[in-house]
């Protein structure tokens, strides 16, 4: 088949940025080269490329402006030394998101600094991008680097012509399920599934407390499908938490995030606590695969389209997780003649602050948060976090006055009070009164007899933090499809109630991805994968049953 017509002026817009040369010298490779030889060749140029543009920016960037802190977060963050901000205010690059000051905004108030420090320049995210492929690498080469890269021991993709029902238990964070999963073939599959919140008191009380409910959870679940308990069954098990695996049903926690903090857990096997409580229950279950989220989100993608390297969530956590080649993973131990694995890269730990563009409200949300000074990426850009920026924001400007008259409310300084789910209504709110906004902040924030440039304040605030989770959420997969060099041809799954729900978000990543790797984005598809985790993990269970 004859190679596509290059599009030239689109090929050099791609040249612009330090990725996106890569990027062209995959398309070179893909398109222009016939033999293995030359591929390889193209290939090995293409990493050259990528140390040049590496080489080339270990001067830094320009200094940034400095940003002097309200008298509110100047008394909970400290301004030099270990944890000081880091505001993001890169000058502008060659490409970048461009930042202007709103009509209805003071130029000499705190808005203006605050378009500087959330606007993150193409230069920003080219960088992260270049700094993150470093990091995969050396997580791949040994443990106990920043991004842990942990092999998931899942080494083999559905076909879609698995057949049969398998159970699932997917601890998600906030929420957890129980399903039944059949899978058809031919890439079909159809689910039964119970939904449960997982408490405060159980998230934070003790392990044996949270294993037996779920085990309490699996058997009620089976009886209302007048299913034996006492019939032996395989369940896979989708845990979407930092786990050191040594077999594909054995795992032991590394650390809790996403607000939980069960005693006896860590650096415990969960598949051993797991199958302790369930014969507790007198259940007849047999946990066949052990699976971060992640991973199972790409696998049940991987069982519709058989193009799907990258599995991403973007919700109340976030993670990635990739199809590795076995030769890229120096660390492995094992059986060496294995052609891939799929890796877990746990990318929420992303904590470089050289990198990230880190404001005066991330520190003061990491200080105050469960597990300070870890897992500083998720909180940048996932569905927990989000609101709580927003709402430190909004307390800023409350104080100096640019808000609400300076008034405030109870529930305001309320940690956590300002949910994701709010900015997704607020940034859809296009009425000329902004009136959506307007019923969020009475009926939710008490915050009543508020200015039509209030609700404007607050949807621009919103809209501020979420375009730059977007565009993080886009220097990760531009990474990790760097580093797979799949440039040519790659599905992205993405599962999570921000990818899904939050408006815009799946578009802003698009555009980043644009900004960062020109024509070569066109290739990275990026899909929504709804209920990928629990299928995933039936899945996997199903092909560990063979």
């Amino acid at each position: 088949m004859p190679a596509p017509p290059l599009d030239t002026p689109l090929f050099f817009f791609g040249l612009t940025t330090g990725v996106a040369l890569t990027a062209a010298s995959v398309f070179l490779i893909n398109n222009f080269t016939a033999s293995r030889a030359q591929r390889a060749l193209a290939a090995a140029v293409a990493d050259a490329v990528l140390a040049q543009q590496q080489l080339e920016h270990q001067g830094g960037e320009l200094a940034s402006p400095s940003s002097k802190l309200s008298p509110y977060l100047a008394a909970v963050v400290p301004t030099a030394g270990a944890g000081a901000p880091t505001p993001n205010g890169d000058l502008p690059a060659l490409r970048r998101q461009s930042w202007s000051v709103p009509s209805f905004v003071a130029a000499d108030g705190t808005l203006p600094k605050l378009e500087m420090e959330f606007t993150v320049s193409s230069k920003k995210l080219q960088k992260m991008v270049r700094h993150m492929v470093n990091e995969m690498r050396k997580g791949l080469e040994a443990d106990g680097h920043m991004l842990k890269m942990i092999p998931s021991y899942v080494v083999t993709r559905p076909q879609g012509d698995e057949v049969g029902q398998y159970l699932a238990l997917d601890l998600g964070g906030s929420n957890f399920r129980v399903c039944m999963i059949e899978l058809r073939g031919q890439g079909q599959t159809a689910i039964r599934q119970a939904k449960h919140v997982v408490s405060d008191e159980l998230k934070t009380g003790s392990g044996e407390q949270l294993f037996d409910f779920f085990a309490t959870c699996i058997g009620d679940f089976l009886k209302s499908l007048g299913m034996d308990t006492r019939e032996k069954r395989s369940l896979g098990f989708t845990f979407s938490f930092p786990v050191s695996q040594n077999a594909i049903n054995h795992g032991e926690l590394m650390q809790w995030n996403k607000g939980f903090s069960a005693s006896g857990v860590l650096h415990k096997d969960v598949v051993v606590l797991l199958n302790k409580a369930l014969t507790k229950a007198n259940i007849n279950i047999h946990v066949t695969a052990l699976v971060n989220d992640t991973v199972g989100t790409l696998v049940s993608h991987a069982y519709r389209d058989p193009q799907t390297y990258v599995g991403v969530i973007l919700g109340t956590g976030t993670n990635a997780a990739y199809v590795e080649r076995m030769s890229a993973i120096p660390k492995w131990t094992g059986d060496k003649n294995i052609a891939e694995m799929v890796i877990n890269t746990e990318w929420g730990a992303y904590d470089e602050e050289s990198i990230l563009p880190i404001t005066s409200y991330d520190n003061a949300l990491d200080r105050a948060s469960s597990n300070p000074r870890l897992q500083i990426f998720e909180k940048m850009i996932s569905g927990m976090y989000l609101g709580e920026i927003v709402r430190y924001v909004l307390i800023d400007l409350i104080s100096t006055g640019e808000l609400f008259r300076g008034n405030s409310t109870p529930k305001i300084q309320t940690p956590y009070a300002f949910d994701t789910a709010y900015m997704s209504r607020i940034e859809r709110d296009h009425s000329l009164e902004l009136s959506d906004t307007k019923a969020v902040l009475e009926n939710l924030l008490d915050v009543h007899n508020t200015t039509v440039q209030d609700r404007r304040i607050v949807k621009h605030v919103c809209e501020l933090i979420g375009i730059r989770a977007a565009r993080l959420s886009a220097a990760g997969v531009a990474a990790i499809v760097t580093k797979m060099k799949r440039l040519d041809a790659c599905t992205v799954a993405i599962d999570g109630s921000v990818f899904e729900h939050y408006p815009h978000f799946a578009n802003r990543m698009r555009d980043a991805l644009r900004e960062l790797l020109g024509i070569m984005a066109e290739n990275i598809v990026l899909e929504q994968a709804r209920d990928g985790s629990g299928q995933g993990a039936a899945l996997i269970a199903a092909l560990h049953t063979k």
